[in-house]
């Protein structure tokens, strides 16, 4: 090939050359600009505001839970200052031996308390030899006078009538209190104790020598030791130490669970 030929050939090979390169310049140019125009499309979509919603409620529901499970924890470590049940000072209902026993910190003027306090006697009934119930006190501030005297009466009613005549008085102030600091009178604490057979004078000389403020804050002390900062606050342990934590109204349904799984752990031990 001469001279020529070489320079025609040359010159139609940077031809394609450039060609090529002006094609993927203009296929790149087209692509980006399809790619812009489909991002736009899909950022003003109600598709992608759905996305990014059900992303941020992932996002959400995972720190939720992660808390939870930090809070349980801190709860679970608390819980070891927790003050043995004893038969002799503890309020217990049901079996005393059962291996399940329910520790409940409460109010009497706590609306969540009245609505939680049913349950945990269906709990009972549903359960007669799995489950025990302890009753301690955690009279909140801003519910009194109110929580604190009904929790000094239910004290006295307890030294005058025995174990039986605590767990009459408290079905009777959670059945008629309105709850919220003044749902029950406090001048009716004494006729309600003369209903379920307590001598009323002894009843009277019990609540004004004030002897059961001490009982009451050993409860609140203890509730405040292992975390109680709200009403109804239960911890329910089995023989073997295992303890779940549970606060506010929970379902029959969330207990009964609970029970099932520390009776079932205590049973495979």
């Amino acid at each position: 090939m001469n001279s020529k030929g070489i320079q025609w050939v040359a010159g139609l090979s940077i031809g394609l050359v450039a060609s090529l390169s002006f094609a993927q310049e203009i296929d790149e140019k087209i692509i980006n600009e399809l790619v812009q125009q489909e991002l736009e499309r899909l950022l003003n979509s109600e598709e992608f505001d759905a996305a990014i919603e059900k992303g941020i409620e992932r996002f959400i529901l995972k720190q939720r839970q992660v808390e939870q499970t930090a809070q349980r924890q801190q709860q679970l470590e608390r819980i070891k200052d927790l003050r043995p049940v004893s038969v002799e000072r503890d309020h217990i209902l049901g079996n005393v031996n059962a291996p399940v026993t329910l520790v409940e910190y409460s109010d009497f003027e706590c609306p969540f308390c009245k609505r939680f306090h049913p349950t945990v006697a269906q709990l009972l009934t549903n359960n007669p030899d799995k489950v025990r119930w302890v009753y301690r006190h955690f009279p909140l501030s801003f519910h009194n006078p109110g929580a604190q005297k009904q929790a000094e009466a239910s004290e006295c009613v307890a030294e005058l009538g025995g174990n039986e005549a605590f767990w009459q008085f408290t079905d009777l102030i959670y059945d008629r209190t309105k709850s919220n600091g003044k749902g029950f009178p406090l001048d009716q604490l004494q006729p309600l104790g003369e209903e379920i057979g307590i001598d009323g004078e002894a009843f009277s000389e019990c609540m004004n020598s004030e002897r059961m403020q001490a009982r009451v804050q050993q409860d609140i002390d203890n509730g405040i030791a292992i975390g109680v900062s709200g009403t109804p606050m239960a911890v329910l342990l089995n023989n073997y130490s295992e303890a779940q934590v549970i606060a506010g109204a929970q379902p029959l349904e969330a207990l009964q669970r609970i029970v099932d799984d520390l009776t079932r752990n205590s049973d495979s031990q």
